[in-house]
């Protein structure tokens, strides 16, 4: 037996598994098919908003409040910075479909917030320019991540209490045996006691053939835009936003290095061949909509884009993760699926897949995301 519990993927979700496995085990190993944080995988692009205010019809609000606590402790075991809070605005009509959902959303689960009319985002944050009709909610818990920053701190971290990582090593197949679970690359065989999945977007061909129809790889893009005075677009000034009016939509961090801030179309993932194919070059159309929509949206941001980038995730048809057990297996866990929106509650999904595998705890926050609701196939 090569170790207690196995770790395919050091991502998102993965890294984050592979830190709090080192916690209950001192026998843990990751796979990771190119380096930790490598930039073609869902950790790219530099941030990723954390929000505890969040229009969903899933509970994700105790998975929230879990993330919130342990990018803290990562902090503290790593002596990084990877979670910075100055705030965040949901920003839409008052009357059209995401104000009034994120509303309801917040009743229901409680979070903290402040309701601000156009005058006073107006007196707040001059940087939007906001329709007749648009109100924004402002979230005083939200901010962003840094994905780098955290992926590593988490392999680090993980590594300091004996866990071993195997690079540029892709897997492709997993097995399960009588007594473990063999995972290969084609010409290296490993046995472990158990195995968590948690390779984004390459994890559909290592996934029970019930779940591959209920999957695709999809191509998220990014594009970062100049800022006129890059003194009004620090984070303390100008926070993470979340902005849907009509069919407008756009979200984005503030200015990190002095010149520009990261500004993207919401909702525009495509499925896409392959996860090692995605297109990194945005098409005429996005870039045009891209530059209109900021040009309609802000004051103070230049409309060119002098920075893009692409990268893939693993989605699933109902948008829901897929966090549990696999269905059919005893000895194989899944931590994918998270279709674009699973960074800011990496680090907790990282812990309900290590404690599941772990037998340490099930975790019924997590019920919704349970493989088995695709075990029909």
């Amino acid at each position: 037996m090569d170790g207690q519990v196995a770790i395919v993927g050091l991502g998102s979700v993965g890294s984050m598994a592979l830190w709090q496995a080192s916690r209950l085990s001192s026998s843990v190993v990751g796979f990771e098919a190119a380096a930790p944080a490598h930039p073609r995988s869902a950790v790219g692009g530099d941030t990723r908003l954390f929000r505890m205010t969040y229009r969903d019809p899933h509970p994700y609000y105790p998975l929230l409040t879990a993330a919130q606590g342990l990018w803290r402790e990562l902090e503290k075991d790593s002596g990084e910075s990877v979670l910075y809070q100055h705030g965040g605005l949901s920003i839409g009509d008052a009357n059209g479909p995401y104000i009034p959902a994120l509303l309801k959303s917040i009743r229901t689960c409680g979070a903290t917030h402040e309701v601000l009319t156009r005058r006073q985002v107006a007196e707040r944050y001059p940087q939007h320019t906001l329709y007749e009709n648009d109100i924004a909610v402002f979230d005083p818990n939200a901010g962003f991540l840094r994905t780098d920053s955290a992926v590593l701190a988490a392999v680090r971290t993980a590594q300091d209490r004996g866990a071993r990582i195997v690079r540029d090593c892709r897997v492709s197949s997993i097995r399960e045996l009588r007594d473990g679970v063999e995972v290969s690359d084609g010409t290296r065989n490993w046995t472990f006691e158990r195995v968590i999945i948690a390779g984004g977007g390459w994890s559909g061909a290592l996934l029970p053939s019930t779940l591959r129809t209920h999957v695709y790889p999809a191509r998220i893009y990014l594009t970062w835009f100049p800022v006129a005075d890059p003194a009004q677009f620090t984070p303390d000034r100008f926070p993470i936003f979340v902005r849907i009016s009509g069919d407008q939509s756009m979200y984005g961090t503030p200015s990190l290095d002095g010149s520009t801030i990261k500004a993207t179309l919401d909702g525009r993932s495509q499925p896409a061949e392959s996860a090692s194919t995605v297109d990194r070059t945005l098409t005429r159309a996005e870039t045009e909509e891209s530059r209109k929509t900021v040009g309609d949206f802000f004051s103070g941001v230049v409309a060119e884009i002098v920075r893009s980038d692409s990268y893939p995730d693993l989605y699933t048809t109902d948008r829901a993760p897929l966090v549990g057990p696999a269905p059919g297996t005893s000895r194989t866990f899944l931590a994918t699926g998270f279709s674009g929106a699973g960074f800011k509650m990496a680090a907790a999904f990282g812990r309900v897949a290590a404690e599941q595998a772990l037998d340490i705890a099930p975790h019924p926050e997590a019920a919704f995301a349970s493989p088995d609701r695709f075990a029909s196939g």
